[in-house]
């Protein structure tokens, strides 16, 4: 995909549209042990530190952007994340996906026209809301609807809060995934699931798993990939190793 204006003309529209296509087959035939890793960056010059190191998309995060410019995860306005997503895209010449949280409020038609303005290729939406899961029957048809209005010109990764709020039976998040799936959703990412139950997810789920990665602790990306996971993501966790490391200078320069 090439940078540019995003969707506000027939060039960006067309660029946009062969970077969801080569989106969707980075996800196609992975082997085990080759999940698709996606750095998630927050600014322009982070993502263009990934492109060059020849990561073939990239996977904004949410936390990550509101960090970077000043708020508490969860607070970013609409706008201001919209921007910060059209600068990255700006910024590569990769397809990129970013983490519009719950949608912001937006009809499904009006987020899909943020995100095309933006540049972006595909997007999570998440299935909770104030801390409290959504009907997710209900949830479904929102993502069928985002799909609708998209024409299956973007890549909708359902995001499962379930493990995140407490709902720790695997069968529930396996239920919340056929239905997203159902609904069109080409991904879902069953944030928070732990590692021991990956693989019953992966043996109930029809379609790519998106795995969160811990920087720190837990199973490389190519283990994950064993365990289960299509793809892997790694949230705020680059941003947070990157201010750690900013600040570890600074108090080295400090008099």
């Amino acid at each position: 995909m090439t940078s540019g204006s995003g969707g506000s003309n027939g060039r960006g529209r067309a660029a946009r549209e062969h970077g969801v296509d080569l989106f969707r087959a980075l996800h196609r035939g992975r082997l085990p042990h080759e999940p698709l890793v996606l750095p998630g960056p927050w600014d322009a010059a982070s993502a263009r530190a990934f492109a060059d190191a020849g990561f073939p998309a990239l996977a904004v995060p949410s936390a990550g952007v509101a960090a970077s410019l000043g708020y508490a995860d969860g607070e970013t306005p609409a706008d201001e994340m919209f921007a910060a997503v059209a600068r990255i895209v700006r910024a590569v010449d990769v397809p990129v996906s970013a983490d519009v949280e719950g949608g912001y409020g937006l009809a499904p038609r009006e987020l899909v026209e943020r995100l095309g303005e933006a540049g972006a290729v595909g997007c999570n939406l998440e299935d909770s809301r104030s801390g409290v899961l959504l009907e997710p029957r209900a949830h479904a048809d929102r993502l069928a609807e985002v799909r609708d209005a998209a024409g299956g010109r973007l890549f909708v990764n359902a995001r499962i809060d379930t493990f995140l709020r407490g709902v720790t039976d695997p069968a529930r998040t396996i239920e919340r995934a056929a239905l997203y799936v159902a609904a069109g959703a080409d991904c879902v990412y069953p944030i928070g699931a732990p590692v021991a139950v990956l693989p019953l997810l992966r043996a109930g789920i029809q379609g790519p798993v998106n795995v969160f990665a811990d920087l720190d602790a837990g199973p490389s990306p190519a283990d994950l990939g064993e365990l289960g996971a299509t793809r892997v993501t790694f949230g705020p966790g680059l941003h947070r190793r990157a201010d750690a490391a900013v600040r570890e200078i600074a108090g080295r320069l400090r008099p």
